[in-house]
């Protein structure tokens, strides 16, 4: 193994963390302002795909595609929101479930209807596409760096409106009162719809970058979804630092666990054996890494104890 081999590893591992940031951040807001567990929020992360690829087809533009991936996935998210998830709130964690895992059904299905069931693909801009040279003779993708300095970005953003702002005031209060905002004469509701919306553009917008890397096609947002809660269980939900804590922590885990593991197995066994046993112990290890951490902090790296 090389230095720069390592490095380009641990480079995918942060954007891989970035794109989990990404969905996380909408996720732990819904979860920790709402109290809502949103299954079908990997859905906006297809529809956010799905309408990049569409508007690129037509128009030929990578850059007004992920402004559709925005567009398309916030309005799904707010008519989802306005027409069911407002009816969960007072119902029961079950509930919540089965509404929302009922509306990955449907959302998979009319993908399947308007798409077809074929793969659809993003490509890459010309000014992203190849390599740039960062350090020494260690060369890197520049639409993984794009991905990068936009998931930075946009983090640096949602710090700054959660923290600095009159409405991250009233998201924070949410969190821990939401009959005395109320009482003050905030709109729950449409603080609610908001969050939502923001929630749902994120997802989409992560779909519409990871479009181009791999295919785009109905359930891709599935598996994604299962790191994105892991990613909050770790964080601590409710937490922004923590979700992109977790986040750079549990891609780079993944992404050098499937490199390194095998790479260490193959000092004691053939590589198409440690390649095989290598892959499986790799996948676990994000899971291990959320066992390590509940045992040691229930609530997550940055969870606050309920009282």
């Amino acid at each position: 193994m090389t230095f720069e081999l390592f490095i380009e590893q641990l480079l995918n591992g942060v954007q891989f963390g970035f794109m989990l940031f990404l969905m996380s951040a909408g996720l732990t807001l819904i979860f920790g302002v709402m109290g809502l567990i949103n299954l079908a929020h990997g859905s906006f992360y297809m529809v956010g795909a799905f309408s990049a690829a569409a508007v690129a087809t037509v128009f030929g533009s990578f850059w007004l595609s992920l402004l559709a991936s925005l567009i398309f996935a916030s309005l799904a998210g707010v008519i989802v929101e306005v027409l069911v998830i407002r009816r969960l709130y007072n119902r029961d964690h079950l509930d919540q479930v089965l509404a929302t895992f009922a509306l990955i059904l449907l959302f998979s299905e009319s993908v399947r209807w308007i798409f077809g069931a074929y793969p659809l693909y993003l490509d890459v801009p010309d000014i992203l596409s190849g390599t740039i040279q960062i350090m020494g003779g260690i060369y890197y993708s520049k639409y993984r760096l794009f991905i990068i300095m936009v998931g930075l970005l946009l983090s640096i953003f949602l710090f700054f409106l959660i923290g600095k702002t009159n409405l991250g005031v009233q998201i924070r209060a949410g969190q821990h009162d939401r009959e005395m905002i109320s009482a003050l004469g905030v709109d729950i509701s449409k603080l609610y719809t908001f969050l939502f919306g923001i929630g749902a553009a994120l997802a989409g917008l992560a779909g519409a970058l990871v479009g181009t890397i791999q295919s785009v096609e109905v359930g891709m947002g599935e598996p994604v979804l299962i790191l994105a809660f892991v990613v909050i269980v770790i964080g601590g939900i409710g937490s922004i630092k923590g979700a992109l804590v977790a986040s750079l922590i549990v891609g780079c885990v993944d992404t050098m666990g499937r490199f390194l593991v095998p790479w260490l197995l193959t000092t004691i066994t053939d590589p198409s054996t440690a390649m095989s046993i290598g892959s499986a112990i790799a996948s676990m290890l994000i899971y291990i890494l959320m066992a390590i951490v509940l045992i040691i902090r229930p609530t997550g790296l940055f969870g606050k104890v309920l009282t």
